[in-house]
Order: C-alpha cells, then sequence, then structure tokens
C-alpha cells in the first residue's frame, strides 16, 4: 500500500538527473490538477445551465473525453518518484539492504518493459488518428462536437515515455544501491519516527 517515504539526494550525476527530471514531472502534474478544477468548472456551468435555462454546456462529455488523459497519466511519472503510488509491499517491506535494492531493481525493471510496450501501442493508437491526408469525415473526432481524438490520444505517449525515463533512473539507482549499500534518488518507506518527523515539518512550513 502507499506509506511515507522520502527521497535521498546527494551531489551525483544520478541525483542531478533525477532532480532535473523532477521538474519536468512536476509541470505535468501540475496540469493534470489543473484538468480537475477545469473539469470541476465545466460541470458546474453545465449543472447550471441544465437547471436555470434548460440549456446544458455543448460537448461536455466531449471534453471530458479529452481531459481523461490528463487527469489518469499526466502525474503518473511523479507520484512514481515520489513512492506515493499503491502496491502490494507485503514482502518487499520486509526486505533490508542490498537484497531490498536487487529485489526493486527487477520489479523497476519489469515496470519499464511493460511501459516501453505502452509507449510503442499507445504511440500506434495515435499514429492511426492523427491523419491529416484523410477526408475530415473520416478523421477520429468526438461523437457529439467532433473534437478531434488524436491531441488527447498523444498524451498516453508523451506521459508514459516520462515514466519510461523515471523508470531508467530508478533502475539505475537500484544498481548504484545494490554496489554501494546506499540508496539515492529512489523512494524509500519511512520508519514511524521519520514519518512523525517529516509530518511535524509539513505542519510547521504551514503555519
Amino acid at each position: 500500500m502507499a506509506t511515507a517515504s522520502l527521497v535521498l539526494s546527494d551531489d551525483s550525476i544520478l541525483s542531478k538527473c533525477d532532480r532535473r527530471l523532477l521538474r519536468l514531472e512536476r509541470v505535468f502534474a501540475l496540469i493534470s490538477g489543473i484538468s480537475v478544477f477545469v473539469l470541476m468548472v465545466l460541470a458546474v456551468v453545465s449543472v447550471t445551465g441544465r437547471n436555470a435555462m434548460n440549456a446544458p454546456l455543448p460537448g461536455y462529455v466531449d471534453w471530458i473525453e479529452q481531459a481523461m488523459p490528463l487527469i489518469a497519466f499526466m502525474g503518473i511519472s511523479y507520484v512514481m518518484r515520489e513512492g506515493g503510488h499503491i502496491r502490494m509491499d507485503i514482502v518487499v517491506g520486509k526486505l533490508r539492504g542490498r537484497l531490498l535494492y536487487g529485489v526493486e531493481m527487477i520489479t523497476t525493471l519489469a515496470v519499464l518493459l511493460l511501459m516501453v510496450l505502452l509507449v510503442w501501442g499507445t504511440w500506434a493508437h495515435f499514429d492511426r488518428s492523427f491523419d491529416f491526408a484523410a477526408p475530415m469525415w473520416s478523421r477520429d473526432s468526438s461523437m457529439d462536437i467532433a473534437l478531434p481524438i488524436w491531441p488527447a490520444k498523444l498524451l498516453a505517449p508523451v506521459a508514459f515515455s516520462v515514466l519510461c525515463l523515471r523508470l531508467c533512473l530508478q533502475v539505475w539507482a537500484y544498481a548504484r544501491a545494490f554496489v554501494t549499500g546506499h540508496a539515492i534518488a529512489v523512494p524509500l518507506v519511512a520508519d514511524a519516527a521519520t514519518q512523525a518527523r517529516m509530518e511535524a515539518d509539513q505542519l510547521e512550513g504551514q503555519d
């Protein structure tokens, strides 16, 4: 399951790459959050228009379809970096040291392989939709107001490609940790004392 985690850093090349990629991941996560807010506003406008003037927002469902990749995929790499994703760690949570790093490296490699296949598949899906040479009536578009679907389909391979970069960094980090015994640039599960200190620091930052 998701638990509080921390990511250590130093002056190594690995850590510098991690921080640079984190900037892009934060931008993507911010775009995802803004998309959720915009959809909430559109929902209010649509419901208000329906109840007040019997005129809901045209193409509301179409706009939801366009925004789904923004909400579902754009923040996935940031969550992976921060260790905020949900996972089963009944076995892995009991491992320590190099054995833990070795197991994490193997599982991260498996996820990386899956994501590379997903990038290939989603890009092919986008490529079939992105055909400006085809007649207007035959292009991919939404059902109601005929929004082009290719921008939404492009977001999936873009977001998955960023996640692949993050997974490559994590494989590198776990391999380095397996050799050195010290992990950086990967989320480490915090113990109870560390979690309490992190929560106290967050509360102090809000005051």
